[in-house]
């Protein structure tokens, strides 16, 4: 294509401006000194004049000056064509150059992906390692510390018995000393007491002989005292006798009257002695009989104290085995010791390996920060080669997936309709269609036969959740004739967990993706709005007011306007925006439009969408630790089927659905033949879907296409035309994605761009 004129400056040349090198105003020009043009370059004015040249001549019937000029003519042609010529050589070798060098970049971006990815398996294993190599050494420190703890209980248990044992021996020892001296006292006493009892009865018997003398001395008395009576008695009778012989027997009779006087006093005192005798005795006998007591005590005291000293041989012996007993005691306790020495030079010795496990686990610990830190920066470089890897790849990606013969599909078959070519430079990226004969072959960026399943196509596409997480704009939309499978492919079977569609599992795998980049500090807030295009009207799958959603006379009740801001984004006035915290909470979003959504029946199939679906999650995230803030949009749309009136056999309101939806088809297509041929204006305001797409075909975002098709024979010809569309659609350039760092203020509305 000729470069435009830029306003009276200097325009380069064709090689130059198509050429693989950004060459500035005083670079040098490819040089054509082999060529037959030299170094004569042409720009769109030389072209245009050459073009529009007319030949002049003074007189029309000149032939011969008309023929010349016709030759010169001629030959400036032929120097023109010859130098598009060697442009169009030279942009083919410039476009095979760039070819080589984007496979080669492809592979040093896969060979670093992967490098990165064993690096980050290795350095998760070292992590792994690590980890368990601390566990176990604090396992083992903990072991070591109960050990010694218990060594330890052990060691004062022992001490406090041998103190125990200590001071019961001396107890012992001391209640012993008070025993002998106590039996050595005893003996003393009894000692005593038996040379006291040999005394009393050596006294008893003395008292006893000097009470039989007194008793003889007593008779003696009253013998003496009898024969006084006699002589008195008969002294009377002398006296009778003698009166007459008064005067000389009257001194006799004085005398004898003075010495019976003295008699009845020494009686008397005889008669007071024999008393006090008497007294002595009764007080000796009852001193008898007490130190009888005594002597009965002192020897229950000696046959206890016999009893005590038997005792005290018993309490020998027991002294002497609680003397072994202690002797083992003793013998334990420096077992204990020197176990307790051993301990103490293991703890040591554990204590100072535990030192060394600890220096190690530091240095683990800084390489572990090292290996997080590089982790990180790894984490930071695989997104910028996985941006740069897509982008590599085509803003505008297709993907081309043919669903499986139903059941109820036609019977009659002429054939294989679809073929897949096994050249390894074409696998699985190549289709060959066949139709009224003719073989059209087709290469996209990914084709999946009909025996693929929905896990092994989500797998293609997983990696653009990761961009919609990084803050990047994803568009995934399914294009397709009525009965290819396009809301199978988006959103699966309901109730059949296998069967999956992308958005189930691009759902589940953003929420799990989030759990996994919590560590990392990332914080991330979704929402999510729902809304279908019915005939050229939007509405709000999510309103709670269904009413306001619903038709009544054509019209509904509210009116969402589309509107597109200065940075891109997109945004629907008064659409229900839900904030979700998890998968579950989409599900039943998902369900709850899915029972809203505009589904009809015609011959081409039994439950056709008859609107375009819109699914859209605005993704902000918050990285704490290094206060990086990101938005991501993720749109996922289900475009409703292409059909022809004369296969689908709509009446009434089914043909004015159909109509909508090849108006708005048609549109789109509208939209991809401008960007295909860059042309300046693009059609985009024709119809809602492709205002709607705008951001996602002519903007920043990073959009992927998949292109459902049907194996039945008698729809080869819609698929022929969805093919060629597609093929154009990967054909199209948009602008470089670029990453949304804005922060969400409270009153941001979701956007779509």
């Amino acid at each position: 294509m000729i470069g435009t004129p830029n306003n009276g400056r200097l325009r380069l040349a064709f090689s130059l401006v198509n050429g693989s090198q950004d060459l500035g105003p005083d670079s040098t020009p490819v040089s054509h000194a082999g060529s037959e043009c030299g170094a004569i370059e042409f720009t769109r004015e030389d072209v245009e004049a050459l073009v529009s040249e007319k030949m002049k001549s003074k007189n029309k019937f000149n032939y011969k000056e008309r023929c010349e000029n016709m030759m010169e003519y001629i030959k400036r042609l032929r120097l023109c064509i010859r130098w598009f010529q060697e442009l169009e050589g030279e942009y083919a070798f410039e476009q095979e150059k760039l070819r080589s060098a984007l496979e080669l970049t492809e592979r040093r971006c896969y060979e670093m992906e992967m490098a990165l990815k064993n690096k980050d398996e290795e350095m998760n294993l070292i992590i792994l390692e690590l980890r368990n190599s601390l566990a176990s050494l604090q396992e083992q420190l903990v072991k070591e510390e109960s050990e010694k703890k218990a060594a330890m209980d052990s060691l004062v248990k022992e001490k406090e018995a041998r103190d125990s044992i200590e001071r019961s021996k001396a107890s012992l020892s001391e209640e012993l000393d008070k025993v002998r001296a106590e039996l050595d006292s005893a003996n003393q006493r009894i000692e005593s007491i038996n040379d006291m009892y040999k005394l009393l009865q050596e006294y008893n018997s003395s008292l006893q002989i000097y009470n039989s003398k007194l008793q003889t001395d007593v008779t003696a008395a009253h013998e003496t005292i009898k024969r006084c009576e006699k002589e008195r008695l008969a002294a009377v009778e002398n006296l009778h006798n003698l009166r007459g012989e008064h005067k000389s027997l009257q001194d006799q009779l004085t005398s004898s009257i003075a010495s019976q006087d003295g008699v009845m006093k020494q009686k008397d005192a005889l008669l007071n002695e024999v008393a006090c005798l008497r007294m002595e005795l009764h007080q000796i006998k009852d001193d008898r009989d007490q130190y009888q007591q005594q002597a009965q005590s002192l020897a229950v005291e000696a046959s206890k104290y016999k009893e005590l000293a038997t005792n005290s041989s018993g309490l020998e012996e027991k002294c002497l085995s609680q003397g072994n007993q202690i002797q083992i005691l003793h013998d334990q306790l420096a077992v204990a010791e020197r176990k307790l020495q051993m301990s103490d030079t293991f703890a040591l010795e554990k204590r100072k390996e535990f030192e060394g496990q600890k220096e190690i686990i530091e240095e683990l610990h800084k390489c572990l920060e090292d290996a997080e830190f590089k982790l990180i920066e790894g984490e930071k470089l695989r997104k910028k080669l996985h941006n740069a890897i897509l982008e590599l790849k085509g803003n505008i990606r297709v993907f081309c997936r043919v669903r499986p013969q139903l059941a109820d599909d036609s019977s009659s078959n002429h054939g294989k309709v679809f073929s897949y070519p096994t050249v390894m430079e074409y696998l699985d990226r190549s289709i060959d269609m066949t139709h009224n004969g003719q073989k059209h072959s087709f290469i996209f960026d990914k084709v999946f036969m009909p025996d693929v399943s929905q896990e092994e196509v989500f797998v293609e596409i997983s990696q653009l959740v990761q961009s919609a997480l990084d803050g990047y704009k994803v568009c995934i939309f399914a294009y397709g004739q009525t009965g290819s499978g396009k809301t199978y492919t988006m959103m699966g079977k309901p109730g059949q967990p296998d069967e999956k569609g992308l958005i189930p599992r691009l759902l589940e795998q953003i929420f799990q993706t989030i759990q996994a980049l919590q560590h990392q500090g990332w914080r991330y807030e979704m929402q999510v709005s729902m809304l279908e295009i019915y005939n050229e009207t939007i509405r709000d799958l999510l309103s709670t007011n269904r009413d306001s959603s619903r038709f009544e006379n054509g019209v509904t009740g509210k009116q969402y306007m589309i509107k597109h801001d200065a940075n891109g984004n997109t945004q629907v006035s008064d659409l229900t925006i839900v904030d979700v915290q998890s998968s579950r909470e989409v599900s039943f979003l998902l369900d709850r439009a899915a029972q809203s959504r505009s589904v009809g029946r015609t011959q081409m199939n039994e439950q056709s969408s008859r609107s375009h679906f819109v699914f859209t999650m605005r993704i902000t995230g918050v990285n704490e630790s290094t206060e990086q803030q990101v938005q991501g949009v993720l749109n996922l749309i289900d475009l409703a089927g292409s059909e022809r009136l004369s296969k689908s056999g709509s009446t009434g309101d089914r043909l004015k659905e159909t109509q909508a939806i090849n108006k708005s088809l048609s549109s789109l297509a509208d939209v991809i033949f401008a960007l295909a041929k860059k042309e300046d204006h693009v059609p985009f305001r024709n119809s809602k879907l492709t205002y709607l797409l705008q951001p996602c075909l002519g903007g920043d975002s990073k959009t992927l296409m998949f292109v459902n098709l049907s194996p039945e024979p008698s729809s080869a010809g819609e698929s022929l035309c969805s093919l060629r569309f597609a093929a154009r659609v990967n054909a199209c350039e948009i602008g470089t994605p670029r990453r949304q760092l804005n922060i969400r203020t409270s009153n941001s509305r979701l956007s779509y761009g």
